[in-house]
C-alpha cells in the first residue's frame, strides 16, 4: 500500500477506516494517492465478507488540502486533449467512492478546499469541524470547478445554494456548512472520527444486503414510479433472505436481530 493511504479495520472487519495521508503535502491528492486509493476501495469492496461501512478520514490532524500544487502546475506544459484526458481519470480514481456496494463516510477532520471538499459530498455522509474552512476554489485559481463539484453541489445543497459557492468560490465554516445542509454534523477534530464511527457502526448492524441495494436506488432513479419499481425489485429478494427470515424472528422473540448477510 502506498504511504499516501493507510488502512485500519475494526469490529472484525464489518467497518474500515481509510486515511488520507500525505504529511509533506498536507495530504493533497496526488495521482500516487488516487491510484492508491482506487486499489484499496476495490480491494475492501472484493473481500468476502466485505465492510458494511467505510470511513475517509485524514491522518496528520487534517482532512486534505485538495489538489497538489506540483501537479496543477505540470498542467502547463501539457497539451489540452492530455490535461482533458488526465483529468477525467484522475477524478474517477476518487470518485469511486460513489460506486461502493457499502455506504461510504467521510469524517472531516479538518479543511476540505476545491477537489477534496469534492470528494467529502461524493461519500454518502459527511461530517465536518465547527472550524474548518470549506470551499470550492476552483474559480478563484483560474480553473472551471473539477472533481464533479459542480453536480455535486447541486445534488447536495440545491442550485441556490451551489450557485453562490460555485461563483464565489468563497470559504465557508463549518457551522455554516451544516446550516445550508453541505453536512450532517460538526464535532471537534478529536471527536469528529469516532462520532462518524458510532453512525458507521449503526450501519452496520442493519441488513447488509438491504442498506447496499439502497445505496445504488439512492443515486440511480430519477423519477417516482422508476424508484418505486427499483424498491419493489429489492423488496422481493430481501423477502428471500435469511436476514428478512432474522428481522421478523426477532420482532416476534423482542430481541436484537444479528444480521450475516445471507
Amino acid at each position: 500500500m502506498s504511504e499516501s493511504i493507510s488502512l485500519e479495520t475494526m469490529d472484525g472487519g464489518q467497518i474500515a477506516v481509510l486515511y488520507l495521508n500525505n504529511p509533506d503535502t498536507k495530504n493533497s491528492m496526488t495521482l500516487e494517492m488516487g491510484l492508491s486509493f482506487h486499489r484499496e476501495l476495490h480491494r475492501l469492496a472484493a473481500m468476502d465478507p466485505m465492510p458494511r461501512a467505510l470511513i475517509i478520514t485524514g491522518k496528520n490532524g487534517l482532512f486534505s488540502s485538495g489538489g497538489d500544487l506540483k501537479l496543477l502546475r505540470s498542467f502547463m506544459e501539457k497539451t489540452r486533449k492530455d490535461n482533458e484526458d488526465f483529468m477525467e481519470s484522475f477524478y474517477q480514481l476518487f470518485l469511486e467512492v460513489r460506486n461502493m456496494p457499502f455506504p461510504v463516510l467521510a469524517a472531516v477532520n479538518g479543511h476540505a478546499i476545491g477537489a477534496s471538499l469534492a470528494l467529502a459530498l461524493a461519500c454518502d455522509l459527511r461530517y465536518f469541524v465547527p472550524e474548518g474552512k470549506y470551499a470550492f476554489n476552483f474559480v478563484r485559481i483560474g480553473i472551471h470547478p473539477g472533481m464533479g463539484s459542480s453536480f455535486l453541489a447541486r445534488s447536495v445543497v440545491g442550485l441556490h445554494r451551489a450557485q453562490e459557492l460555485l461563483f464565489t468560490g468563497r470559504q465557508i465554516s463549518g457551522e455554516e456548512a451544516l446550516r445550508i445542509g453541505l453536512c450532517h454534523g460538526l464535532h471537534s477534530p478529536d471527536e469528529v472520527l469516532d462520532r462518524t464511527l458510532e453512525v458507521a457502526r449503526e450501519i452496520a448492524s442493519a441488513a447488509p444486503r438491504a442498506v447496499r441495494a439502497l445505496k445504488q436506488g439512492l443515486y440511480r432513479n430519477s423519477n417516482l414510479s422508476e424508484t418505486l419499481k427499483y424498491e419493489a425489485q429489492s423488496q422481493a429478494e430481501n423477502y428471500l433472505t435469511e436476514d428478512f427470515r432474522e428481522a421478523m424472528d426477532s420482532i416476534q422473540e423482542k430481541r436484537k436481530p444479528e444480521y450475516r448477510d445471507k
